[in-house]
């Protein structure tokens, strides 16, 4: 008989990007939008469920940075920190959705004031690894992130739909 299937403690959507600009502060009577923008890199939108810890965030770094997903000339895939390349962090809250019916249930999240704790965290990890990694500190790459909670307004360039989801398992 299988084991019953774990729930994910985190899930991340990759997408490759040529550029991207993420509105964090709508604009307002008195006050103009607020972005930020990336160039080429990743946009890496997570989700965190209930169970998410530290120890996750860290296994979360280390795949990101280093999966092998960003095209390069003559088609090789390198990880983002090999390109160099941006990341931009937006949280999507939406990606642990569950269909119950005709309406979507987010009872899996985890709560919300523990969910910007470990996201604020996970930004300083891979703003960290980002720093720490020779080529894109010489590059100038830089880690640029959404407002956890907010609605935002997204625009991508991309060269395709490059996208992969990956789920965080307290095992790996």
């Amino acid at each position: 008989m299988a084991a019953p299937k774990q729930a994910p403690k985190a899930r991340v959507v990759l997408q490759q990007c040529d550029s991207a600009k993420l509105e964090v502060q709508p604009q307002t009577s008195d006050q103009s939008g607020q972005f930020v923008e990336v160039k080429r890199g990743m946009i890496v939108f997570i989700c965190l469920f209930n169970g998410a810890a530290e120890e996750t965030l860290h296994k979360m770094v280390n795949k990101i940075m280093n999966v092998k997903l960003c095209e390069c000339k003559g088609e090789q895939l390198m990880s983002v920190l090999d390109l160099p390349g941006d990341i931009l962090i937006i949280p999507q809250a939406c990606l642990g959705g569950r269909l119950q019916g005709k309406a979507m249930q987010y009872h899996s999240l985890v709560a919300k004031s523990e969910g910007l704790q470990l996201y604020n965290k996970f930004v300083k990890l891979c703003e960290n690894a980002m720093q720490q990694n020779v080529e894109s500190e010489e590059a100038g790459t830089v880690v640029k992130h959404g407002t956890y909670g907010n609605r935002q307004v997204l625009k991508v360039e991309s060269n395709g739909p490059f996208t992969h989801i990956i789920d965080f398992y307290s095992e790996n």
